[in-house]
């Protein structure tokens, strides 16, 4: 059993393996897969290896060889040199500063061609002894500059510079008065004081190494002839006049004065634009240093060394420099012989780049006259087989160069249809138009011709042969059908292909276009009847305003009723929204037709718009809008309704004009309740009946005024001795008319003239209790209630007739004021604002329920 399931293994190995073989075995172009890069090898004195080695390997097929040049000369190892191949590999050994320094590029080549790799440099860095010894003193007197030089030894990389004073580790700290320069090594004292008399010894260190050396002490000695007095700044230490900076990199200008007081240094844009926030200023103002230098920090810069005694300046200008950045490139092409070829190149840099083409590793100046380049295209014209190559476009400025490859292939074959050969069988309606495409490969493009049958094919006004030599029949008849052929043939060979054309009965949609009205509700069947082939197969899509109608998942409202051979649907309960074009597109395998049926649904109005609101006063508003659709039905009339916080929903409203005819779009509401807030909607209405009403407007809020509605069911009696309760229905707050709502309640007894007033100022009080010691049991007394609110009084209610309370305590009276515990004794008058001659206000205690 498990033999039985190695076996298969084994074979699914064996054919992946053998696989590869064949896939690797497909003739491909070089393409570098890896390339050089530039090389800072750090030399040691006594390092025995000095040994580098350069990558390069490229993928194709037959397998790349390898070739280098340095310098462009090509490099041809001999057995014991110091150069070695391995595969792509270059391996320079014992490696020789004067010799081995320079610009190398590796070439891979195969039967496709030749492509040169980027360049790559090597560089030695080395750094070696100081080879003078002693120095002689330095001699200055106190207050004067002095400038300390290095001279740093011979070396290859970069270097940093530290100064020790009198002995290790006492190293010279850098501040406004010293400093050390970067570029030169040099110590710089911008005025010396006592304390600076010593020895002085330049240290150098390589960053590539790591070796250091030391230069030779010198000795600062102070002169005895005096103290130097005050100067204006030298500036010893300067930046270049101009400087051209890449792209990407950080720069550091330095800027350093001698000066007796000791200068202070500043740094502006000679343009006053102010520097950017990665600008750093450092080492006491001396240093200006630009991480990232892009195009706009470009300009003049200017350094300010300034004293009490003066100031000096020096200006440089930083140019911004990018090497060359494809932007576009070749592409591999393949193109017939005698065929002409146009390929373009194009790249970005400052300055702006200039091109060059390669063909298999060589300059293309060498070449022929059909070769031109401008402005970084290459064009070929006569194509020969020679032309084919692998080429490069080479775009370079002074600061660098890219290399984009691509492959020609010039192809010269004999007419060939294994790839293309013409369908077997081509149907056609008849009337219409047919295209029979042959499309051989053959290089160069050679002529093509076409046979009917056995007979050659000759052109008409119905029948031509275009350019790529495809054949186009128009107006197609029944004696078109047959077997064609198409004939190619170059200089190199001749081939030809065959085909049927079928003609068939066209399709045609019998239904005429039309349009359809309809209303909302109803159900309506769109026909799309055929006559066709009857060899041919017809499928019926249908498409409402350009987009595809999926039966049964649209709220079950489409449905197909044409059955097979016809492509009719129902629309059931239509609504305004399947309002629009319905499209009936019929196919078969030769033609298509299809036909646009027009469906306007007519229903009741849309809601009207924009409703508007104004000149509200106590009992009116003026309420306007602006039409809504019709829905193919013109308007007849609108109605307007309103609601308020007291109405059961919305009500109809009382208008001016009464009715509200179609082109009525405003209209003055009457009949309004004083002091309410009111929301108002508008209806339209035409034959199919009336719409959806239009959304609220904002909520108004009509005018106050005196109020004119009293209070119902006035009556009362009953109480506890000495007591007339009078009780009433309070008004409803929507008919109070205003703010400060009460009420006045008016009584005197049978046979007196004068009435007794009091005011209630609670606008939900039911009665009111006067007590008074004279009062007689079940005495008659007329009362009346009236209202007043902020804007004055309103009128009183009906004079009534009611009873004061008998003797003793009545079962009723015991029972309220259990109900009502909280009741509590006012003394109640008339506001002073509504009390007016002739009608007393009376200090009488009355408790107000």
């Amino acid at each position: 059993m498990t033999v039985k399931m190695g076996f298969p293994w084994k074979l699914l190995v064996l054919q992946s393996f053998m696989g590869c073989l064949v896939e690797s075995s497909v003739p491909l172009k070089p393409v570098f897969i890896k390339q050089p890069g530039s090389i800072v090898f750090p030399l040691h004195p006594n390092d025995p290896s000095r040994e580098v080695t350069f990558s390069c390997e490229a993928q194709g097929y037959p397998p790349p060889s390898y070739r280098w040049k340095m310098n462009d000369t090509f490099i041809s190892p001999w057995p014991g040199s110091r150069y070695r191949f391995s595969g792509g590999n270059l391996h320079i050994s014992q490696l020789s500063k004067e010799e081995d320094v320079g610009i190398y590029q590796c070439l891979a080549s195969n039967s496709f061609g030749t492509i040169l790799s980027r360049e790559a440099s090597l560089h030695i860095a080395y750094l070696e002894d100081f080879k003078t010894q002693r120095r002689s003193p330095v001699r200055v007197r106190e207050g004067q500059g002095v400038v300390l030089l290095c001279g740093p030894p011979p070396h290859m990389g970069e270097l940093t510079f530290t100064w020790i004073f009198n002995e290790y580790p006492s190293f010279v700290k850098q501040d406004t008065r010293r400093f050390v320069s970067q570029k030169t090594g040099n110590l710089y004292i911008a005025k010396v004081e006592p304390s600076d008399v010593g020895n002085y010894t330049c240290v150098v260190t390589n960053l590539v190494t790591k070796s250091r050396v030391q230069g030779p002490p010198t000795l600062l000695v102070l002169r005895s002839d005096g103290i130097m007095g005050e100067y204006e700044p030298k500036i010893e230490v300067q930046f270049p006049e101009a400087l051209s900076v890449a792209k990407g990199l950080t720069v550091k200008l330095e800027c350093f004065a001698l000066g007796n007081p000791v200068p202070a240094i500043s740094w502006r844009r000679v343009d006053g634009a102010p520097f950017s926030r990665k600008v750093d200023v450092s080492r006491a103002s001396s240093v200006l240093e630009i991480p990232y230098f892009q195009q706009e920090d470009a300009g003049q810069y200017e350094c300010v060394a300034e004293n009490s005694r003066g100031k000096n300046m020096v200006k440089g200008k930083l140019t911004f420099y990018a090497p060359p950045h494809l932007l576009e490139r070749a592409q591999d092409t393949q193109k017939a012989i005698d065929d002409s070829l146009l390929w373009e190149c194009k790249a970005s840099g400052k300055p702006k780049p200039s091109y060059k083409w390669l063909k298999n590793g060589e300059p293309l100046e060498a070449f022929e006259d059909r070769m031109q380049v401008v402005n970084g295209a290459l064009s070929i014209s006569s194509l020969t087989l020679s032309d084919t190559g692998m080429y490069q476009c080479v775009a370079e400025n002074r600061y660098g160069r890219v290399f984009a490859n691509a492959e020609l292939r010039v192809n010269a074959v004999a007419p060939d249809f294994s790839d293309s050969v013409l369908k077997a069988q081509t149907l056609a309606r008849q009337g219409g138009d047919v295209l029979i495409e042959c499309r051989p490969r053959m290089s160069p493009r050679g002529m093509i011709s076409w046979r009917k049958g056995k007979e050659a094919l000759r052109e008409s006004h119905r029948v031509s042969v275009l350019d790529n030599g495809s054949l186009r029949i128009s107006n197609i008849t029944k004696l078109d059908a047959g077997l064609y052929t198409c004939v190619a043939r170059n200089q190199f060979g001749v081939a030809s292909s065959a085909g049927t054309l079928v003609v068939k009965e066209p399709t045609i949609i019998t239904t005429k276009a039309a349009q359809l009205d309809v209303t909302v509700g109803e159900s309506i069947v769109l026909p799309c009847q055929v006559s066709r082939d009857p060899s041919l197969d017809v499928r019926f899509t249908w498409f409402f305003n350009e987009q595809l109608i999926n039966f049964g998942s649209q709220g079950g409202y489409f449905e197909k009723v044409g059955g097979r051979f016809a492509g009719d649907i129902m629309i059931r309960n239509i609504q305004l929204r399947h309002a629009g074009r319905y499209t009936c597109a019929v196919q078969t395998n030769v033609d298509s037709a299809s036909i646009a049926t027009d469906v306007v649904v007519r229903g009741a109005p849309g809601p009207p718009l924009d409703i508007q609101v104004n000149h509200v006063t106590e009992t009116t508003a003026f309420v306007s809008w602006s039409p809504g659709p019709d829905n193919h039905s013109p308007i007849s009339n609108y109605a307007v309704q309103a609601r308020t916080p007291f109405s059961l929903g919305w009500q109809a409203v009382s208008t001016v004009p009464e009715t509200l005819g179609r082109n009525q779009l405003a209209a003055h509401v009457t009949d309004l309740s004083p002091w309410v807030e009111y929301e108002f909607r508008v209806l339209a209405t035409n034959a199919i009946g009336t719409g959806e009403p239009s959304k609220p407007s904002q909520k108004i809020r009509t005018k106050d005024t005196l109020p004119r509605i009293t209070p119902a069911r006035v009556g009362g009696g009953g109480g506890s001795r000495s007591e007339l309760v009078i009780t009433w229905e309070p008004v409803p707050e929507e008919l109070q008319s205003g703010p400060g709502f009460g009420y006045v309640v008016a009584f005197r007894p049978h046979g007196a003239q004068s009435w007794m007033q009091a005011a209630v100022t609670s606008p939900d009080a039911s009665r009111y209790i006067f007590k008074n010691e004279s009062i007689l049991p079940f005495s008659p007394f007329y009362v009346k209630v009236g209202v007043y609110n902020n804007r004055g009084e309103g009128p009183f209610g009906p004079v009534t007739t009611i009873y004061s309370a008998e003797e003793g305590t009545s079962l009723v009276q015991k029972k309220s004021q259990v109900e009502h515990p909280l009741e509590f004794v006012l003394r109640v008058c008339l506001p002073p604002k509504w009390s007016s001659a002739g009608r007393p206000c009376h200090g009488a205690l009355a408790r107000d329920a």
